[in-house]
């Protein structure tokens, strides 16, 4: 009788160790305080240029894996970019937790990526202080993307030649992105067709130029020979000047040009001194007025 009563516990006591084995370790729970954490994606891409959020954010989950309800810390890293993200969570027992962090860049920002780190720590479970907390961390890469802007201004507007004459006009390419950019820079095919078919002779030296973002503006010189035979009319022509962004041509998917126009005036006359002319307009005056006041001297006489 003894016996089969010692068996009858053996059996039992077999079972409910089976049994315990066989119970899943999530569903038992951790015996420590602890936290996962989570967050994707781990690459963040930020728009900086004019008009854009400049915002860009990762989403993240806090898991317990304990019985206890936690207190969770959160920390974030920036590495100089401005964010948003809760300070503390409380993550029920085995339960989850979603929350995001958000990273902002400044306007025009140098192209470049920044080190992002977001940190959970357990700081209490059921209102009891952690006294072995353990951080963990994910890191995240945040990139501040090149984006392609440019401005050109004219040295001379407006310039009044005479035939067949050289001039150099100088144009000033400024980078307004936010990286090293390679531009192309000519004068549009439709004004150069005009010009040509005027009697212009147009040279450029350079055919494109690097520039550094945040560097003065590049001075590009167009040099231009006015027309040889202008005629007995006096006429106006106008140069446009462009200047192209490779990175836009090459990543952006849509080329960005920017374009400045001059006026060319051109005399239609040209004798040999003609600026002088004015002046010796006015000494003939002089001499006439003066030969009348003779005159009207000796008729007082």
């Amino acid at each position: 009788m003894k016996a089969a009563r010692f068996s009858l516990v053996i059996l039992v006591m077999y079972v409910l160790g089976m049994m315990a084995v066989a119970i899943p370790a999530a569903a038992q729970g951790s015996p420590n305080p602890n936290i996962d954490l989570q967050c994707s994606p781990s690459s963040i891409l930020i728009d900086v240029s004019p008009g854009s959020s400049r915002i860009g954010f990762t989403g993240c989950t806090a898991t317990n894996p304990t019985n206890y309800a936690e207190d969770v810390q959160i920390t974030v890293q920036s590495d100089g970019l401005g964010y948003a993200a809760p300070g503390s969570l409380t993550v029920p027992p085995l339960g989850t937790i979603d929350f995001d962090v958000t990273v902002r860049g400044d306007l025009r920002e140098a192209e470049g990526s920044h080190q992002l780190t977001v940190t959970a720590t357990v700081t209490a479970a059921n209102g009891v202080a952690n006294p072995t907390p353990v951080p963990k961390t994910v890191a995240i890469i945040v990139v501040i993307e090149q984006f392609s802007r440019l401005q050109v201004e004219a040295e001379e507007p407006f310039s009044q030649m005479r035939p067949y004459i050289d001039h150099t006009y100088v144009f000033k390419v400024d980078n307004q992105g936010n990286a090293l950019d390679k531009f192309k820079v000519e004068v549009t095919e439709a004004s150069m067709t005009k010009l040509d078919e005027a009697g212009f002779q147009i040279q450029l030296p350079l055919v494109s130029t690097e520039i550094m973002a945040g560097d003065p503006p590049e001075k590009v010189r167009v040099l231009v020979r006015t027309p040889k035979n202008q005629g007995w009319t006096d006429k106006y022509f106008q140069l446009e000047f462009q200047a192209t962004s490779d990175f836009s041509c090459r990543i952006e998917g849509q080329c960005n040009s920017e374009a400045q126009q001059i006026t060319i005036y051109v005399r239609g006359i040209y004798l040999p001194g003609f600026q002088i002319i004015p002046t010796l307009s006015m000494l003939a005056l002089a001499a006439a007025v003066g030969f009348r006041r003779f005159e009207d001297d000796l008729v007082e006489e």
